[in-house]
């Protein structure tokens, strides 16, 4: 971009105006007068009788609503573009084109378009016999249908024979709302992480999810590509670098990481906005490729803060939070909290109420953090922390030791020889 400030130092001077010509004399109190007078002071030459308004105070500007957009719509985007660059892209969906954003592509590509009505478990069959004939196959559904009623078929059909097919799951996570929980997919991630040559990607915004649909194509093996429908900031621009298995640095920080995926990217930026107000500085990763995980990205961030906290839209257990804590278990212990659906189920709602119920929202993060540090402070790393356990079970296990005790001593006890009979 040029530099506008140098090149209009560097513009030669121009005079407004042209003296030689004199222009009819106009009173200033009619309405023509006016008007000319504010011309004339436009041009920087002030009027005899012009009255100058007191100056005053330039109030600062609100903030502006950052642009908010759904990461179905960066899908949509996306599939345009791979099926530009290579004739071999091909879409398919069970009866939610326009849900995931393929319409455009049906349109445009008719010929390389496949429906397959209501029948989940066909489509990833359908999406598989495509790949082994050479086409990239992007089979699309909601996350609660596909992968959630055709993980068999993807399992076997596709990561088994390592087709070349990504799976899009649509209206993914708790943000999906009034739909309910039979329609919120929770667990997709984890299901889908623990399948062999399974790669898992879960964009921040729509612009990093059209970067990851062009990606993806360009990927030869099974890819979960995990899509929503609520519009959320956009957290990356189109300078943003994208790389599968690459995390992504949004703000740099020493007191403690904050590692998230999908959606609450946003959130969590928001979260160490308010941090940095109590001098906390965190460090923001958007680790947007679960599977493979950034070891390195992570370790890092455990080395250098000494305290992780996972934020996800998903199931604490299987998603994010135990693919880092794995990692962090396995070479470097410091303290870690979760910040996800706890183990339950959604229910109907708006996305702001769900989001506020279930613990989602960057004043969550904020008290996660705080925990973190807490136990970071108190030199917990490598002790075991006392367990909340109930009396029933305490009472129950004391029985067990005992009876467990008694057992011992009548092993241990020296048995009388028997007598010999005369």
């Amino acid at each position: 971009m040029p530099d506008t400030i140098t090149e209009l130092k560097s513009a030669p001077e121009v005079t407004l105006g042209t003296p030689e010509v004199k222009s009819p004399e106009v009173k200033l109190d009619t309405p023509e007068g006016k008007l000319g007078a504010e011309l004339i002071a436009g041009l920087g030459e002030k009027p005899v009788e012009q009255k100058i308004a007191p100056k005053q105070e330039v109030k600062p500007a609100s903030p502006i609503e950052p642009v908010k957009r759904a990461l179905r719509d960066g899908f949509g985007e996306g599939i345009m573009l791979a099926a530009q660059e290579n004739p071999d892209v091909v879409a398919l969906c069970a009866d939610l084109t326009e849900s995931n954003k393929l319409d455009k592509f049906k349109k445009e590509y008719p010929s390389r378009f496949v429906e397959v009505g209501i029948a989940e478990q066909n489509l990833i069959g359908v999406a598989a016999g495509m790949a082994h004939v050479g086409k990239t196959a992007f089979a699309a559904s909601f996350a609660v249908f596909s992968p959630g009623r055709s993980w068999d078929q993807v399992r076997v059909s596709v990561c088994y024979s390592n087709a070349d097919v990504k799976v899009v799951g649509g209206h993914a996570g708790i943000t999906v709302g009034q739909d309910g929980a039979t329609h919120q997919a929770l667990e997709d991630i984890a299901i889908m992480r623990c399948l062999p040559r399974m790669t898992v990607i879960v964009p921040a915004d729509a612009i990093e999810m059209r970067k990851a649909t062009v990606a993806a194509a360009k990927f030869k093996g099974p890819v979960y590509l995990r899509s929503g429908r609520e519009k959320f900031p956009q957290v990356t621009s189109e300078e943003t670098p994208f790389e599968i298995g690459k995390a992504v640095t949004l703000r740099r920080g020493n007191d403690v990481a904050i590692i998230a995926c999908g959606n609450l990217v946003s959130e969590a930026i928001i979260a160490a906005d308010t941090l940095a107000k109590e001098k906390i500085s965190a460090r923001i990763i958007n680790m947007h490729t679960i599977k493979p995980l950034d070891e390195r990205a992570v370790l890092d961030a455990a080395h250098d803060t000494g305290a992780i906290v996972t934020v996800e839209e998903h199931q604490i257990i299987g998603g994010l939070g135990s693919a880092v804590a794995e990692v962090i278990a396995t070479h470097l212990p410091v303290p870690m909290e979760r910040v996800g659906v706890r183990d339950t189920f959604g229910e109907s709602g708006t996305s702001a109420e769900l989001l506020d119920k279930y613990g989602l929202r960057a004043q969550d993060i904020v008290l996660a953090v705080r925990q973190a540090l807490m136990r970071k402070e108190h030199h917990d790393i490598g002790k075991r922390e006392v367990l909340k356990v109930p009396a029933a079970v305490v009472k129950t296990l004391k029985k067990v030791k005992v009876a467990s005790q008694r057992k011992t001593r009548a092993k241990a006890k020296p048995q009388k020889p028997l007598r010999k009979r005369k």
